[in-house]
């Protein structure tokens, strides 16, 4: 191979690495979670909750509307906010594992994912009685120790998405609601409650856009269901004592 084809070889290698950790479509490293799997329903994921500045008002809308959501907590936003982080599963809707304290996961080590994601566990059901049988990785970054992880911390395969609502920082509504415009039969939504940064995070552009789509998908006949199934805490993970 001639220097100039190497050079051409390296970047186009780092690109395909890139795209194989980082986007939600990719099933290089491990299967994930994209779609509900079930016809005319939808599923509304919330990441980086609890948030007392928003998460009530939404819970409040989704019930509103016959919804259910699925919540993909962080471990220190549930020991910040356990009574909220109850209410969500007092309410019956989803709870996913977003690990303890929302890293980059691309760059640490099986041992220290699974640490994550069992404290992250541990607080849940702490807060909760239940334990959650589903995980999302922070910016949905993963590559294979991601996915040893969650599977022995009892996690499953990644949930992605399939759709986005790009709401993680403050913009007009309007932005929100022109996004999940796109949403179809089927698709696993990605939105924000939170903040992985600081509880009490503006998120009321989320609830806006919501709020305009939530009676629109039941008009259309699609149902927001709510991913995974809780268990009872089993020994050794109600306990965030380490």
């Amino acid at each position: 191979m001639t220097l100039a084809g190497a050079m051409g070889v390296i970047p186009f290698g780092v690109g395909l690495c890139a795209w194989s950790a980082c986007h939600p479509s990719s099933q290089i490293f491990g299967r994930t979670l994209r779609q509900t799997g079930r016809d005319r329903t939808i599923a509304l994921t919330f990441d980086d909750g609890p948030n007392p500045a928003a998460t009530p008002q939404l819970l409040d809308l989704l019930e509103r509307f016959d919804a259910q959501g699925t919540f993909f907590l962080i471990g220190r936003h549930v020991r910040a906010c356990p009574e909220l982080s109850a209410e969500i599963a007092a309410r019956g809707h989803g709870i996913g594992n977003h690990t303890d304290s929302h890293p980059n996961l691309l760059w640490l080590s099986r041992q220290r994912i699974l640490d994550e994601l069992e404290r992250c566990s541990a607080s849940i059901a702490d807060a909760t009685g239940l334990c959650p049988q589903i995980m999302r990785p922070p910016y949905g970054y993963r590559r294979p120790q991601v996915h040893l992880a969650a599977q022995h911390a009892g996690l499953g395969r990644p949930v992605l998405w399939s759709r986005s609502a790009r709401d993680w920082t403050p913009q007009a509504p309007a932005q929100v609601i022109r996004r999940l415009r796109a949403v179809r039969s089927g698709d696993i939504v990605l939105l924000h409650d939170g903040s992985h940064a600081v509880v009490g995070a503006d998120r009321q552009h989320t609830l806006r856009a919501l709020e305009y789509w939530l009676p629109r998908w039941k008009a259309q006949g699609l149902s927001c269901v709510a991913l995974g199934a809780n268990e009872e805490p089993r020994d050794g993970i109600a306990s965030t004592d380490r």
